[in-house]
């Protein structure tokens, strides 16, 4: 199956810890990499995990408090020492655009590669797409414009039968389309249905990541059916109202959403650094959801 991997680098809130990084997160999508948020020290975390600067090619940042974003000019400063090739685009909420192009470019004034800065504006859409992936944003609800990503894998094609495929002596130029749902008629005219020819298609898999939040069953709505959902937990429920002033969400707020958007897992991270056993929030998630993951540096987690 081809690779889909979530790597998880950062998973701290506010400020850098002993024990977690801010939030970084690095997409593997069939050896293309998508880094979400860019908290200090994510180009350390990148040499860590064996994730090459050379393969970055999109950056996508939720919002513009520094946890999420300070770690930017860092990196694309690093890649330009690298000498990276290509281009890089760098999608961030248009309030902060400017800011971080005339930041990048007195840093950055020759780079090897391009850098593309393109804007998330309004209720956010679809901000990447090709053949076999989509990214798309959409509205959080915290103290600042903010955007959550859903990460789409399209529909496959299915799979071929090769014995099938040789007894009806299909030309190669036939396959694309069978592979695609076509049936295939014979020299002689006789229709042979795809059913026979092919076996169902891998199903397609979705990521979505919420970072900074309050609860609102507007984002349960928003990834609805996702395969695995990471939502902020920055607090426990005993803080429920800090996280509602301060625009966040507790661990088991993440596992109602988890809930009732019916996705398949749920991932929690942007802990508090109050919180120095991270197992306690995961255990209050499960009390309202059951497939629940804690995030932490070096996680990696296959999409299947």
């Amino acid at each position: 199956m081809a690779k889909f991997r979530i790597n998880i680098l950062g998973c701290g809130s506010a400020t850098p810890s002993a024990l977690h990084n801010p939030s970084c997160q690095v997409i593997d999508f069939r050896d293309r990499l998508m880094m979400i948020d860019c908290g200090e020290g994510a180009q350390v975390q990148m040499r860590k995990m064996n994730l090459r600067f050379q393969r970055l090619t999109d950056i996508f940042i939720s919002h513009l408090h520094g946890d999420h974003c300070f770690g930017l000019p860092g990196l694309l400063s690093t890649m330009a020492l690298h000498e990276k090739g290509g281009a890089v685009r760098v999608h961030i909420p248009q309030q902060g655009m400017e800011l971080f192009r005339s930041f990048v470019n007195y840093f950055c004034k020759e780079t090897p590669y391009s850098i593309i800065f393109e804007p998330i504006t309004g209720e956010g859409g679809v901000l990447y797409e090709d053949h076999a992936l989509t990214v798309e944003a959409f509205p959080l609800y915290h103290r600042i414009p903010c955007y959550g990503f859903i990460f789409r894998e399209k529909p496959k094609t299915r799979h071929l039968d090769g014995e099938m495929v040789r007894f009806y002596n299909i030309p190669v130029s036939q396959l694309k389309a069978i592979k695609e749902g076509a049936d295939y008629i014979t020299p002689e005219g006789d229709i042979v249905p795809n059913s026979r020819l092919t076996t169902p298609a891998d199903p397609s898999r979705s990521y979505a990541y919420c970072s900074d939040t309050m609860f609102d069953e507007r984002v349960a709505q928003a990834v609805k059916g996702v395969d695995l959902l990471y939502h902020e937990a920055t607090y426990g429920q005993e803080c429920e109202g800090c996280a509602a002033e301060r625009g966040h969400s507790t661990a088991r707020q993440a596992a109602v959403i988890a809930r009732e958007a019916g996705v398949k897992s749920l991932l929690i991270g942007h802990y508090s650094k109050r919180y120095r056993d991270f197992k306690v929030l995961v255990d209050e998630a499960r009390t309202e959801f059951e497939a629940v993951t804690g995030a932490d540096e070096g996680l990696k987690i296959d999409l299947l």
